[in-house]
């Protein structure tokens, strides 16, 4: 057996079907990019749109960081195991039988918690999907059609992604979320024409606000930016993973073209609408105007060309990791379809059941940012460095670096659960009013769906 040192798990990496570098930087700009950019105008508002642009920028650079690192370690375990890869829960669990004593009796339930918090998460995010473009269609088809309940639109909805979501390879996928970045970046443009209308003096909007109101802004910006699922799910799919990650790699110049088009976004928004600007900008424009109706078509179709890519996630973990864990099913290919039919299935009853998720989608999205972005990466850093030979670096850089990152997520866990759990209680505690402080969140976005189930 070759020397641990001397083992590339990227040279024995095997893909049925690998994706280009092309598809991957594609497919990533569509995992980032959803509805939290409608948000982020809201999120300027609180802290001006210099400090907002400052604060973007090194928060993107922070989340990025987190995904590197932790791609990093799952290449360290794979090598130290001589594997070709080792996925996110697999890692844990190796990492944390690598560090001190006391992790190991905690490595088996944590590799079992990242993949519970990464499916629930991205099963969310499903629903939410359905939810949204289901609403989008209502408003859009009532002004030609007879009025119907919401219900029955996610119903549609739900049933005409199936096609879509039997499509087993995220190389195949590509296509799909190319189209579906073309329709988001319409719809965007079709919102400037609205932006570009009646601008006041840049000077009326403030570079910098007071500070109480920056953790607001950080509950956006933090649910817009990631999306770990996806981006470890694009990487372990690639047919070059090496140039994934690196100044130069795949995810670095995605993250550039994402914080260059929320930039734009947002301060546009921002100039236009001031302090007033909603949870989703989308509630600012006309709703009886062709144009603005388009923006809102293109954005539901890219959002719907989405749901196959955000419920990768989910189907993968259910059903690689313990459905057919060491290929055990006689027939896996049949039982996967099947599977991916009662996930679209449970997903739209879920939709129609409770059109309103928001407070419970935030509630985990917290999780997921906070615990997977942050902490967990942090935590197996710290374990794999552990025992020697391996070190923290010089002056223990590392060790500093890593509890800094688990300090900030321990934080952003304790803020934005806060906030979702008080929503959580009003929403669905029979409190009277439904608009809470999730319209301070991009999920807030959403905030225009529960007034229209009816």
């Amino acid at each position: 057996m070759a020397d641990k040192k001397d083992y590339n798990p990227y040279d024995n990496r095997v893909v049925e079907a690998p994706i280009t570098n092309t598809g991957a930087f594609v497919s990533l700009l569509k995992g980032v990019i959803g509805t939290g950019i409608l948000a982020l105008p809201m999120a300027f508002a609180y802290t001006g749109w210099m400090c907002g642009a400052i604060l973007l920028t090194l928060t993107t650079i922070m989340l990025i960081h987190g995904i590197t690192l932790l791609i990093m370690c799952m290449v360290e375990s794979a090598r130290r195991q001589q594997q070709g890869y080792c996925n996110f829960s697999d890692t844990m669990v190796f990492a944390f039988n690598e560090g001190p004593k006391w992790c190991k009796y905690l490595a088996k339930a944590t590799g079992y918690l990242v993949d519970g918090v990464l499916s629930l998460s991205h099963y969310g995010i499903c629903v939410v999907y359905l939810v949204f473009v289901a609403v989008n269609m209502k408003q859009l088809l009532e002004h030609y059609v007879q009025a119907m309940d919401l219900r029955i639109y996610i119903a549609i909805v739900g049933l005409c992604s199936i096609p879509f979501f039997l499509v087993r390879h995220l190389k195949y996928l590509v296509p799909f979320n190319m189209v579906a970045n073309i329709a988001m970046y319409l719809g965007f443009f079709l919102i400037f024409y609205y932006l570009f209308q009646d601008l006041p003096p840049l000077s009326d909007r403030p570079m910098f606000n007071e500070p109480s109101k920056y953790p607001l802004f950080f509950g956006i910006v933090l649910f817009s930016v990631s999306s770990v699922g996806v981006m470890l799910a694009v990487e372990s799919e690639m047919s070059h993973p090496e140039q994934y990650i690196g100044w130069f790699g795949v995810l670095n110049l995605s993250a550039v073209v994402v914080v260059i088009s929320y930039l734009f976004f947002s301060i546009m928004a921002y100039w236009r609408y001031g302090p007033h600007v909603h949870g989703s900008v989308t509630l600012d424009l006309p709703t009886d105007e062709v144009i603005s109706q388009l923006s809102k078509a293109f954005i539901s179709l890219a959002l719907f060309l989405s749901f196959p890519l955000s419920g990768y996630v989910t189907i993968d973990i259910v059903f690689n990791h313990y459905m057919n864990h060491g290929n055990r099913l006689r027939n896996p290919h049949f039982v996967e379809y099947i599977v991916r039919v009662f996930f679209v299935v449970l997903s739209t009853v879920n939709a129609v059941a409770f059109p309103n998720l928001g407070p419970l989608v935030a509630f985990v999205g917290a999780l997921t940012i906070s615990l997977l972005n942050l902490v967990f990466p942090a935590c197996i850093d710290l374990c794999l460095n552990y025992h020697e030979p391996y070190t923290y670096g010089k002056l223990r850089w590392k060790l500093v670096k890593n509890i800094l990152l688990i300090i900030i997520g321990v934080v952003i866990l304790g803020y934005c659960c806060t906030l979702s759990v008080l929503d959580m209680i009003e929403e669905y505690g029979g409190s009277g009013r439904k608009t809470s402080s999730l319209e301070k969140l991009p999920l807030g976005v959403l905030t225009d769906i529960d007034m229209t189930s009816n």
